[in-house]
Formats: structure tokens, C-alpha cells, sequence
């Protein structure tokens, strides 16, 4: 299922993300979507799982009037596209109402949304959806008005009688847990939360009860993938927080300007590492050197700008009585969580990189032709072995990196560390 389905029909499609919630059931003071995983916030991960998708032209996300600055600042800070902040409700499905009121809306007020033929509606705390599942009720909702995710129930769900003893169970095998996302043809779920009542506004939890009871319109369940739990208590964020980081891909890019050394050094890090991350080479032949160590402020420039991007960059000076070597550990967010897909970090170095060679800092001149690739061939056993220094640096720089990537330690990225 491609997604040219979606664009090739002239179809539009928005998302809206109810983020209003107190997280009562997490326990305190920070609602669940703004706790922090990995020092970025819950809700940042959902909404750059939606934001990558290319045709979802919108993302409304509808939060309690106290997180509107909250949410903005978010989103500056993490570089977040083609969102919308309004005020949420007191309720969820008050939330999703604010959310869908912002397009038809929009002609009369400076907010130039236009109102979509498809509307995903996504919780806020449910990072880890894939776009093929976004795809599959997108499209569902296009033929049958309506589609949402399901998954098979995990526990048997019993009826308690008025004494608390047991009425009835339910056959397992017959019935399914709604999760997100749902999705539905804009003018249906706008016409159905027009009609509904308070009660169902107060109380109601499935918007696509609302279709079916107001607008007649029998919803196609998708099945779901396993990663659309919801975080709801304290421990789902310390299981969020796992997810995210087992499904980190761990790049390193290596810059030098010596072809045989990296082809070397790429090679006993990779063994070293024991398949623990990719190694990369970044080979330049034409670079010019300058004086001093300037070069640091950039690189935690550099750092600071892409780690918006998921991209945690640390540099790491290699030493040994050859040669120097400055590269980049690099872990690349992937799958969401939303998957967090993105491109491979030898990409986004589009800037001049700085290297360290014996002590001294060089740069990538202009034009130069520099290119990052898998090292295409092993050294020889006796290449590896005729340099035991070089072997004990090797070993203390595999240690480095697998600390990196396993702490991830906020306050290193950008830092300059030696081996």
C-alpha cells in the first residue's frame, strides 16, 4: 500500500491530537504529554511521528489553556512544522471538538487551514504509530466514512453483579480493544459532534460511537500493530522510554583526511563495537588547515541545531602515534513511535566538518568532494595486529561510544571527549 494512494486521489488529510489531559492516573504535577523521555517531551515524540509523513497537509493539537505557551515553546524548540495550537477542553472529546471547530472555522479568522476531506484523530500520548497503519485507515475512512485501529484483548472482560460477584464474561475471541489512530471523512465526525450531547461531550471516550449514533456510519476496524499502546501510568513511561531506545539506529561517521588509515580504523572500530553500531567513513583528500581549536564552538553549534533533528552528535578525538582521527558518534531516532525515521546522519552533515590532526584543526574546503559510505574492504589480519597502540586507543574509543550510546548523556553532546 503505497502512499501515492492517498495523494494521487486529490485527497486532503489533517490530524488533530487531544492533549488536554491532566494525567491523573500517572501521578504528579506534569501531565504524562509533557513528561520528558530521554530529555525530550512525550508529546514531541507524537507529533513528529504525524509531522513526517508528507501528506498530512496539518496537525491541530488541542491542549489545556495553561500548556498553550507550554506547547509553543515545544514546538520552537524542537523545530516542529505545519502544527496548530488551540485551546482544548475539559474533557477529551470537548478537545477533539476545539480541534475539528479550527478548519471550517479558519476562513473567518487569520488561521489559514483548509478543511480536509480525511481527519485523523490520534492521542497525544501514543507515540510509537507507523505511517502504514496511518495509511491503512486514512484509506479505509475515505471508502467507508469511517475506520479506526483495533487490537485483540489481552485479559478476559468479565460483568460484576450489584454485590460484586461475578454476572458474566465476555468470549475473548469476539471482541477487541479500540485504540488509536481513528480516522473519519471531515464532514461526518463534524456533523456527528455537532449533534451529540453534553453527556456524550462529558462522558463519551469513542469517536467512532459518535459516527455510527449520529451520523449512521458503520466505522471499518483496521487491525493494529502492537506499538499503539497508550502511555497512561508512571511505569508506561519508563517502558516508552525503553522502546525508544532499542529502536535507535547507532551510526558513527568518521572524517579524515587519510584513506587507508579510516579504512582501517572503520574496520577494528567495527569489530570492536561488535556490530553495536554502523561505522561510516567521510574521506576528503582537499582539506585546508587552520590554527587552533575554533572549530569547537561550532561543532556545538552544529550539535545544538541537530539534535532538533533526533541526531545526538559528540565528538571524539582518536589518537595515536600515526595519525589522528575526529568523527561524530551519532544515534539516529527510527519507527514510532510515533517510528522516528530519518535520514542517515552522513546527510544531514552538509556543513563543513572539522577534523583533528595532530592537535590541529582542518576543514573541508569548498568543492572538496567528501562522501560517506559503508568501508568496502577489511585489512588484512597482519594490517590489524602491527599496531598494538593503535588496537589500546581502538579499545578505549569503542568503550566511549557504547557509553554514549547507552547513556546518551545530555550534557556531553557537542563536547569534544578523547580517546
Amino acid at each position: 500500500m503505497e502512499p501515492g494512494n492517498v495523494l494521487s486521489s486529490g485527497a486532503s488529510v489533517a490530524a488533530v491530537l487531544p492533549a488536554g489531559g491532566s494525567g491523573e492516573r500517572l501521578g504528579g504535577a506534569t501531565p504524562k504529554q509533557f513528561c520528558a523521555l530521554l530529555g525530550r517531551p512525550l508529546i514531541s515524540y507524537t507529533v513528529r511521528a504525524l509531522e513526517r509523513i508528507n501528506w498530512i497537509s496539518d496537525i491541530v493539537v488541542a491542549v489545556s489553556l495553561e500548556n498553550i505557551e507550554t506547547m509553543k515553546s515545544i514546538i520552537e524548540k524542537y523545530g516542529h512544522k505545519r502544527i496548530t495550537v488551540v485551546e482544548g477542553g475539559m474533557t477529551r472529546h470537548r478537545s477533539i471538538f476545539n480541534g475539528l471547530k479550527i478548519f471550517p472555522e479558519s476562513k473567518l479568522s487569520s488561521c489559514p487551514l483548509q478543511k480536509p476531506e480525511v481527519v485523523i484523530i490520534h492521542d497525544a500520548v501514543r507515540p510509537f504509530v507507523e505511517e502504514d497503519t496511518l495509511l491503512k485507515v486514512v484509506l479505509a475512512a475515505k471508502e467507508h466514512g469511517a475506520a479506526g485501529a483495533i487490537r485483540p484483548l489481552v485479559s478476559t472482560v468479565v460483568a460484576s453483579s450489584a454485590d460484586g460477584s461475578l454476572d458474566h464474561s465476555l468470549e475473548r475471541s469476539r471482541y477487541r480493544a479500540s485504540e488509536m489512530p481513528q480516522a473519519f471523512l471531515f464532514d461526518i465526525i463534524y456533523q456527528a459532534y455537532h449533534q451529540c450531547t453534553d453527556y456524550d461531550l462529558d462522558y463519551g471516550t469513542e469517536c467512532l460511537h459518535l459516527a455510527l449514533k449520529y451520523c449512521k456510519t458503520n466505522a471499518k476496524l483496521i487491525e493494529g500493530s502492537p506499538d499503539l499502546w497508550k502511555v497512561t501510568y508512571k511505569w508506561d513511561l519508563y517502558a516508552a522510554e525503553s522502546v525508544i531506545k532499542d529502536t535507535l539506529s547507532q551510526q558513527v561517521c568518521v572524517t579524515t583526511d587519510m584513506k587507508e588509515d579510516a579504512v582501517q580504523l572503520g574496520f577494528l572500530l567495527q569489530e570492536t563495537l561488535k556490530n553495536e553500531v554502523k561505522v561510516h567513513l567521510n574521506v576528503s583528500e582537499n582539506m585546508s588547515f587552520s590554527n587552533g581549536m575554533e572549530e569547537l564552538a561550532w561543532i556545538k553549534e552544529f550539535a545544538r541545531e541537530v539534535k532538533k533533528k533526533n541526531i545526538l552528535v559528540y565528538g571524539l578525538l582518536i589518537h595515536y602515534n600515526k595519525a589522528s582521527f575526529f568523527f561524530f558518534p551519532g544515534s539516529v531516532l527510527s519507527s514510532l513511535m510515533v517510528q522516528f525515521s530519518q535520514p542517515p546522519l552522513q546527510h544531514l552533515l552538509s556543513a563543513p566538518l572539522p577534523l583533528y590532526r595532530h592537535g590541529r584543526a582542518t576543514k573541508k574546503a569548498p568543492g572538496s568532494d567528501s562522501r560517506s559510505a559503508p568501508f568496502v574492504r577489511q585489512p588484512s589480519q597482519a594490517q590489524q595486529m602491527d599496531d598494538p597502540k593503535l588496537q589500546e586507543t581502538i579499545n578505549s574509543a569503542a568503550a566511549i561510544i557504547s557509553a554514549l550510546i547507552k547513556d546518551r548523556n545530555p550534557e556531553l553532546i557537542g563536547q569534544l571527549l578523547v580517546a
